[in-house]
Formats: structure tokens, C-alpha cells, sequence
């Protein structure tokens, strides 16, 4: 193994000269690229998966991963998480309890995660479609709520303004609206990292919903349900594998929000013309 790099700093994104047309006219200009990185995540000394990801807010993913993922069971069960750059990638070193780690013989993956696959890797089909537990809460959410979300999430996606390539998920709180987010060129990854985030700042899960700039797709409602949130809000279209788990798991499935349009397809008793009820 190579010895940590410390300076070297992997950046979210990089500047490129590129030559841009518009009909038959082109300039040559500079434009920022999003990068995607190796991240290997390491459990007490074993390479477990190798994940395609944007190099930021890692110590949040290895928790949102770790915790959506089965490997441990509450943020108190990792112990620690760093990272190290490497020349051709990022390691992150996990330290989970003993127990937990002789039970990831159930979980191993073949070590390959691409940008856009949350199950990629996965050895089993048990490993892959686990079930959540039925989520609950009395969480109320109006129309106007996921309006005003959707208008205030292009200016908290930075990097995507940047480089037009990134997913992002994002904490709301009816009547409050976005409290934070988090981007990434996986979707699921975006997802991992809010749900680290929310977890390591103790955030109360039944309060608000999560919303995401992509495909409502079956890890994506795997990984909600699995941390008790109760809504989770698209703005592309779920898949059936999707709408059935969130039936089962009384998740709160909406897809297509755009504007001051989206589509409910499952429990939609959380939704309610009232913005003052929470």
C-alpha cells in the first residue's frame, strides 16, 4: 500500500479548456468540471467496496452508508472514520465493534460501485432487497412546502450551478424549508451523505422529508425508509420496485415535482392544502 498523501487534496470539481458551439460559432473557454473519485471504504482493516463518488463531506458518508447499508445499527457504532488521500484514489478507514464487523460476511461486496448504481457489488439477493421497517410519524407536508423547496433548491446546489453534473438531497422542514444538502455525481451517494449529516447532528428524522434530483429509485427508497424518514420526494419518476417498497414500508412516495406539480403515488396522507399544519 502507498503511503498517504497528504497534501494532495482530491477537488470536487477541475477546470478544463473546452471548445463551446452554438450553431455554427464556437469559443474556447475554461469550464468546471465535476470529478469523480475511487473512495475505498475499509472496515476494521478489510477493503469492503470501492465507490465512485464526489471527494467531499466523506466522514458523512461513511456513516449514511454504514448505517443504510446494515453494517452497524446507530451512529455510536462507528467508532471512527478517516480519511486518507492516496495517488489514485481516497481511502476511508472505518472502525466499527468486533461484533459487527464478523457479521459483514453477510454484506460482502465484489468491490466495485459505479457512479450510478447503489446496489452494484452486492453479492446476494438477500443482501440487496432488505426490507425496512414500517416508518411512522405524523409528518404534514403541503403543496406549497414542496413548491417552496423546489424554488430554493437550485440555490443551494453550488456545485452543480458549477458543473452541471451533480445529483443533491436535501433536508426540508415544512414551513421552514431547506436546511441543508448535500451533492454528489451518485445519486445514492448524495443520499448516504444527507442521511450521515442529519444523523451526526441528531436531527429528528420524522420532521421533515427528504428531497432528491434524481430517479426515486428503489436503493434511494431503501436508504430513506431505513433511517425512519417518511417522505421522500423526486424530481424524476420512481420505479415499481420503488412504489412497492414504499407501499410496504408506509413511505410516503412523490415523483415528478416540478414547479408546483408532482405525483403521489403512496400514502398520501401526509400531504395536506394546509401549510400550517405540521
Amino acid at each position: 500500500m502507498d503511503e498517504a498523501i497528504l497534501d494532495l487534496g482530491w477537488p470536487s470539481y477541475q477546470e478544463f479548456t473546452v471548445d463551446r458551439w452554438k450553431s455554427d460559432q464556437h469559443i474556447s473557454e475554461l469550464d468546471s468540471i465535476a470529478e469523480e473519485v475511487p473512495i475505498s471504504l475499509i472496515y476494521n482493516g478489510m477493503p469492503h467496496v470501492v465507490m465512485l463518488a464526489t471527494p467531499t463531506n466523506l466522514e458523512e458518508f461513511a456513516l449514511g452508508f454504514s448505517i443504510t447499508e446494515g453494517i452497524i445499527k446507530s451512529p455510536q457504532e462507528l467508532l471512527s472514520a478517516r480519511v486518507y488521500n492516496r495517488s489514485n484514489g481516497i481511502e476511508v478507514q472505518i472502525k466499527i465493534p468486533e461484533e459487527r464487523f464478523q457479521c459483514m460476511s453477510d454484506k460482502g461486496r465484489n468491490l466495485t460501485g459505479r457512479t450510478g448504481c447503489g446496489l452494484c457489488g452486492a453479492s446476494t439477493l438477500k443482501q440487496a432487497i432488505r426490507k425496512p421497517s414500517e416508518v411512522v410519524g405524523d409528518l404534514r407536508v403541503s403543496a406549497i412546502d414542496l413548491s417552496n423547496a423546489l424554488t430554493e433548491l437550485v440555490s443551494f446546489q453550488k456545485l452543480n450551478k458549477m458543473t452541471g453534473a451533480v445529483h443533491a438531497a436535501a433536508w426540508v422542514i415544512p414551513g421552514k424549508g431547506i436546511i441543508d444538502i448535500r451533492e454528489d455525481v451518485g445519486r445514492h451517494n448524495a443520499l448516504d451523505k444527507l442521511i450521515g449529516f442529519l444523523l451526526r447532528t441528531e436531527k429528528e428524522l420524522s420532521s421533515g422529508f427528504v428531497l432528491v434530483t434524481s430517479r426515486a429509485s428503489f436503493e434511494m427508497v431503501q436508504k430513506t425508509a431505513w433511517v425512519g424518514i417518511n417522505m421522500l420526494v423526486a424530481i424524476s419518476a420512481p420505479t415499481g420496485l420503488a412504489i412497492r417498497l414504499a407501499n410496504e414500508t408506509n413511505l410516503t412516495l412523490i415523483g415528478f415535482a416540478r414547479g408546483d406539480q408532482h405525483v403521489v403515488y403512496t400514502h398520501p396522507h401526509r400531504l395536506t392544502h394546509n401549510s400550517n399544519v405540521l
